[in-house]
């Protein structure tokens, strides 16, 4: 099954412009933005994600509607799992995997 998964947008990422840090249920990933260009999503927007690209912005009350959903259909640790599996590095560690000092 193709999941899109809700995700509010923490902060953009400083080095790339079309990159994100979202926040999908306690877990921080990068996203990529490249296909919202003609409505950029801010940090604090919520946006629908499908293998690590941000597919459209939502509304808040949509995301916890998509979120429960999600839990109604059993799906939600497939969610987790595709959220993270998308190959972007996780937030918080160099690009040799070391942990960043917070």
């Amino acid at each position: 099954m193709c999941l899109a998964i809700p995700g509010r947008i923490v902060e953009m990422d400083g080095q790339s412009a079309h990159l994100a840090v979202v926040d999908v249920m306690g877990v921080r990933r990068r996203v990529d933005l490249a296909l919202l260009q003609e409505d950029a999503p801010v940090p604090g927007d919520w946006v629908l994600i499908h293998v690590g690209f941000a597919m459209s912005k939502i509304s808040e009350t949509d995301a916890i509607d998509q979120m429960q959903t999600l839990t109604m259909l059993g799906e939600t640790q497939a969610a987790m799992e595709e959220v993270r599996g998308y190959g972007l590095e996780d937030v918080g560690k160099d690009q040799s995997g070391r942990r960043l000092k917070q």
